[in-house]
């Protein structure tokens, strides 16, 4: 059974050539936080998604997984 993909997190940290160390450090979190976020075992409060659209400069609705 496939694991559900609530965000495009790691995606469009690959878009912009970042890495989850350099998010985690922009964002001022633990690093392991940031790999579960990217891996969907945990997501981001509303307030850090929008920090985390904020830092990677895009629109917060990039980060959210579209249902088509």
């Amino acid at each position: 059974m496939n694991k559900p993909v609530y965000n495009r997190i790691k995606a469009v940290l690959a878009e912009r050539r970042k890495t989850n160390n350099w998010l985690a450090d922009q964002l001022k979190v633990n690093r392991t936080t940031v790999s579960k976020w990217c891996r969907n075992e945990m997501q981001p409060r509303v307030e850090t998604l929008f920090h985390i659209a904020q830092v990677l400069e895009v629109d917060v609705g990039e980060l959210l997984n579209s249902k088509e």
